[in-house]
């Protein structure tokens, strides 16, 4: 399988080539939650949900006091466009 160009918009790749392009990134999809993906890098670790109309990301314990750190990308956004964003981490 081969993904479209890295500027084409994230609503323009089929439900399997996001899918592949998060596996990539070392991804892990949610076995109870399928629309939801888990990510680990040393300094941070991430929830990545693919919602209806943006991919939501909550980094954890990122912020004060321990709390969450939520973003959200509109699939509009080209591929690697979120990718930069969503992998610089909080």
């Amino acid at each position: 399988m081969t993904l479209p160009t890295a500027d084409t918009p994230l609503y323009n790749h089929p439900l399997p080539d996001i899918e592949q392009w998060l596996q990539a990134l070392g991804c892990q999809q949610d076995r109870n939650d399928l629309h939801c993906w888990n990510v680990a890098r040393p300094s941070w670790k991430a929830e990545l949900c693919l919602d209806v109309e943006e991919l939501t990301v909550r980094y954890l314990q990122a912020g004060e006091a321990g709390r969450d750190i939520l973003r959200s990308f509109k699939y509009s956004l080209s591929r690697q466009d979120i990718e930069d964003a969503v992998f610089a981490g909080p």
